[in-house]
């Protein structure tokens, strides 16, 4: 099959498309939580929580835990949280299968790599560098490099550096992917076993995949 993903940009969500970080995450509020005497939650009760951020994640907590959270303890909670993160970052997490073999073959292939995250950026670019995988990608937007984040167009085009002069396509796995890409007037495809509390086949992609080694061939089809 002749590659039609030659000089296209490419952008990439990062937690549950890229990585699987929800075993970090979860661990590491799992030890925030504990300081209140609140039982560890499995990764399955809280994981489509991730794409919220952290706050999230700890409100969701207490309330399976039934216990109330004051705001300004919550602020606290947060704040540990964070801090504990990037103190260690990468004990868990891990690229998703076929995620090195096919960013690799796009690099070759001469595709535009990017990242658009709402992760901080400064929490998003340490993880990848210490997966190794920061080289395939020109760049790597997250929540606080620009004063937008996705849903908003404005991310995709900060990630891949213009706004559509050349073709553009949206890899994600939820709703702020395929949202961002209709605001950008772009093709999105959704990844089935990332974080999305809804469905992703009723979150109006082009293409849904079930592994990322997939990817070359629906990019072939999307650009047909």
């Amino acid at each position: 099959m002749s590659e039609k993903y030659t000089n296209v940009s490419i952008t990439f969500d990062l937690d549950g498309t890229l990585v699987d970080t929800a075993p970090d995450l979860v661990r590491v509020l799992n030890e925030v939580i504990a300081k209140d005497g609140l039982a560890p939650i499995p990764v399955a009760k809280v994981k489509h929580m991730i794409g919220y951020g952290s706050m999230a994640l700890i409100r969701n907590a207490y309330q399976f835990a039934h216990r109330d959270l004051d705001p300004d303890h919550a602020n606290d909670l947060q704040a540990l949280f964070l801090n504990l993160y990037a103190d260690d970052i990468c004990r868990l997490s891990r690229p998703y299968p076929g995620v090195i073999q096919v960013l690799s073959h796009l690099k070759r292939s001469g595709s535009k790599l990017s990242v658009c995250t709402n992760k901080p950026g400064v929490m998003a670019r340490p993880l990848l560098k210490e997966l190794d995988i920061d080289r395939y990608f020109d760049r790597i937007v997250g929540s606080g490099d620009i004063p937008y984040n996705k849903p908003s167009a404005r991310h995709i085009y900060a990630a891949v550096g213009h706004r559509g002069n050349k073709p553009i396509i949206m890899v994600g796995d939820g709703a702020p992917d395929a949202l961002a890409a209709k605001a950008a007037k772009i093709p999105s495809i959704l990844m089935n076993y990332g974080y999305s509390p809804k469905s992703v086949y009723s979150l109006g992609a082009e293409k849904v995949l079930r592994s990322f080694r997939d990817l070359p061939s629906a990019l072939n089809e999307l650009l047909d």
